[in-house]
């Protein structure tokens, strides 16, 4: 387990479905799994939350859930009763949730922002398998106050991807014993094959978070299972609703208008400028296999998402969730270790088509799309990763297959980015993945890539893409993972030849061999004292770097970059409530034929949600010598993070958001004085008047400084930076979105600043 494991680890066990009808209603009980009713779409109950429909007194009832956390996959408690049904039309899967709670003055949730329901809320989760092969679900959670987090699962990594969002509609009733809930799902948003697939799959979740943060789930949980939907079971009766549905056509057409106004000024210079654009998107499904998305002039200001982003926001978006629709679809089948296609590294599209099919063992996709110039190239080094300027169009393409077996995955892809007379950058590459389970319960997963690539385009001295002469590269990556009920190991390599180069993709570090891992021992529950464990974790993480040579840059071969050997603890407490601590006894190396320092560091942190008001409160701390690189030494310093949501209902049905993030990273001189510090500061207040409509305001500071420490004589500089913006959002359903927003920021030491107004309207037909 690496220092990153426990927020990662809390997300991924807490992201799934649940399910449920009013017994009064119920005229069976199916113990083996969630079964189907098919109705006539004149039947179909109204999306109110009450579950007094006809339909739901004819459907078949589930109940078998089984409590997940803290983690002991006994039978549910009998006052947390909870039901699900299901019935489906040529249209839509709905969903009847029926749970109950003993304390329901207890139930914890309030509006929030899209995507932000968490194992703080009550909530119900639905993950759907349609495809049933096990490799990816799409799920969606639904909180007490109606807001909808929604995305897609993948079983290669067991990650949660939130970008993409589905037109789901959910109501809730509160009740005075619990609430009912009822979720429409529409079929044109689920991918499955158009013959010879399997059974539909799905599993259901409750969030509980009063009752010590319990966790439902409709089938028990093992914990060394590789995936979380090894555990999805099959929906019975769906047979009749694929065949009568998998030749309807369905097709999406969202234009949107966008219009800024910007004003800039700095000493001597004041520009003002005004920008309409109108874009469209298309989406269409001819039959169930096979879905086409083609967008025309999209806007990339990115004006829905919640970090500060400034005009020219295509440059500066690396690290940003994707959130638009034509990069989302079939993210299941482009997923790889190492991306084939990372959408942040198109600027500014003139247009882009893509393709993607499903069969029963096979799927694919194809896309291709004009960027316009002004973006960033990145091209990685061991010791830093290099960027310039894409001078002219370019036109990014790639064709990615897969094939499903048993337990075994066979995949392929070529990308291409052509920058025409600048010159290309093709890749090809394979990947496999096995998994097994031996007679002894054991589990096993090993993957693999190979790329290689060929490139014509370099960077000039003035950081702008050129011509050069053609070099080519390989990449190659191994992981293998082995899981027992106590026992959880990894191994992971990596090689990256210098000249391997992927410009639809991030290729951070290029030149560099890489072998990490960790050792897992899992304890369990276990008592520290007066505390109560509810699980415990001893681990060993491993990782060495080494650089590989590279002539033209005269890079040595067989040099340490970086070295790590961390021990530590992982705990899980009450309250929702998880801590772990470790040593790092670490070396790093600045730059190529420096020193290699001890970086000896100390790691704690801890994430809780210890009240109704208080959404997470996360803290990371790490203690020790930190490597000043570009003075090439080392000093005692360290690096603080701070989070803290909170949530208010207020009066009206209206819920304030405030969030606070802090994060301070200083190395101290040898004067005894911080000779470089590093601190970034953000508030974020949103109010929420209904699930449609919000009002968000957003401050962040960043500042930078480096003074003479009397030895390096680096020079010494500041630099700050203010960003503040106001932005209201209004959705009258999926896909029909009005956003206006006012963002400032700032260069206080150099006199600069920007303004800039935007008005955008998206219209789903």
């Amino acid at each position: 387990m690496k220092t990153s494991s426990f927020p990662g680890r809390v997300r991924s066990l807490l992201a799934a479905a649940v399910l449920a009808a009013d017994p009064a209603l119920a005229i069976e009980t199916e113990p083996r799994g969630l079964r189907a009713l098919r109705i006539a779409s004149a039947d179909v109950p109204a999306i109110d939350g009450v579950l007094d429909d006809p339909a739901w007194q004819r459907a078949p009832v589930f109940d078998g859930f089984h409590k997940h956390l803290p983690r002991d996959g006994a039978p549910a408690a009998k006052a947390l009763k909870t039901q699900v049904q299901l019935v489906v039309d040529d249209d839509a899967l709905v969903f009847a949730i029926r749970a109950w709670d003993p304390a329901p003055e207890r139930l914890r949730s309030a509006l929030a922002r899209r995507d932000k329901v968490d194992a703080g809320q009550d909530f119900i989760g639905i993950w759907i398998d349609p495809a049933g092969h096990g490799r990816a679900a799409q799920f969606v959670r639904v909180n007490i106050a109606g807001v909808v987090s929604d995305g897609m699962h993948r079983a290669d990594d067991d990650e949660s991807d939130l970008g993409p969002d589905f037109p789901i509609d959910a109501a809730v009733r509160l009740l005075p014993d619990g609430y009912s809930m009822e979720v429409r799902w529409p079929l044109s948003n689920l991918r499955f094959p158009y013959a010879g697939g399997r059974n539909w799959r799905v599993m259901v979740e409750r969030s509980i978070p009063h009752a010590d943060g319990t966790l439902l789930a409709s089938a028990p949980y093992r914990v060394d299972a590789l995936s979380r939907l090894s555990f999805l079971q099959e929906i019975e009766g769906m047979d009749a609703t694929v065949a009568a549905v998998r030749d309807r056509s369905f097709v999406e057409w969202r234009p949107e208008l966008t219009m800024r106004s910007a004003r800039t000024a700095a000493p001597g210079q004041r520009v003002r400028g005004r920008d309409t654009q109108l874009g469209l998107e298309i989406n269409a499904r001819p039959r169930a296999d096979w879905v086409f998305n083609a967008t025309l002039n999209p806007d990339f200001s990115l004006v829905e998402i919640d970090e500060p982003v400034a005009q020219g926001a295509g440059n500066i978006a690396l690290s940003l969730p994707e959130k638009r629709g034509f990069f989302l679809e079939s993210a299941d089948v482009l997923s790889l270790p190492l991306s084939a296609f990372y959408s942040r590294t198109v600027n500014d599209p003139e247009y882009g088509l893509r393709a993607t099919w499903r069969a029963s063992n096979m799927d694919a996709t194809a896309m291709s799309l004009s960027d316009e110039p002004g973006g960033l190239v990145l091209r990685g080094r061991p010791y830093e990763t290099l960027e310039a300027v894409q001078a002219g169009r370019s036109v990014a393409s790639l064709v990615r297959a897969r094939w499903h077996g048993e337990g075994l995955l066979l995949g392929a892809f070529a990308a291409q980015r052509d920058y025409h007379r600048f010159g290309r950058n093709d890749v090809l590459g394979l990947d496999a993945q096995w998994r097994g389970e031996g007679e002894d319960g054991v589990q096993h997963q090993l993957s693999s890539v190979a790329m290689m690539s060929r490139t014509s385009t370099g960077f000039g001295a003035d950081a702008v893409v050129g011509r050069v002469p053609r070099r080519s590269g390989a990449y190659l990556w191994k992981k293998y993972l082995h899981k027992t009920e106590r026992w959880w190991h990894e191994v992971e390599l990596e090689a990256i030849a210098p000249s391997f180069a992927n410009d639809n993709g991030f290729v951070p570090q290029a030149g560099i061999a890489r072998a990490s891992g960790s050792l897992n021992r899992i304890l369990g529950s276990q008592a520290l004292g007066a505390l109560e464990l509810h699980e415990l974790e001893t681990y060993l993480g491993f990782h060495e770097m080494r650089t590989l040579a590279d002539k033209p840059t005269g890079q040595a071969g067989g040099e340490t970059v970086e070295r790590r050997l961390r021990p530590g603890v992982w705990m899980a407490a009450p309250l929702q409530t998880g801590l772990w601590t470790e040593l790092g006894f670490d070396r790093q190396r600045a730059r190529p034929g420096g020193r290699l320092h001890d970086t000896r560091v100390l790691n704690l942190g801890i994430e809780t949600r210890p009240a109704p008001w208080i959404a997470r409160i996360a803290a990371e701390l790490a203690l020790g010598r930190r490597l000043d690189a570009d003075a090439d030494r080392v000093g005692p310093g360290g690096q603080a993070i701070l989070d803290v949501d909170l949530r208010f209902p207020l009066k009206r049905g209206w819920s304030l958001e405030l969030d606070h993030h802090l994060n301070r990273a200083w190395i101290r001189g040898t004067l005894g004085t911080p000779a470089f510090t590093d601190t970034a500061w953000r508030w974020r207040a949103m109010l929420h008047f209904s699930p449609r409509a919000s009002l968000r305001l957003l401050a962040q500071n960043t500042w930078a400084a480096r003074r003479d420490d009397g030895v390096t004589r680096l020079e010494a500089w500041n630099a700050r930076e203010v960003h503040r913006s106001l932005l209201y959002r209004y959705q009258w359903q999926h896909g029909r979105t009005l956003s206006l927003g006012v963002a400032s920021d700032k260069l206080p030491l150099v006199e600069e600043r920007s303004t800039a107004l935007t008005f955008k309207l998206q219209w789903e037909v």
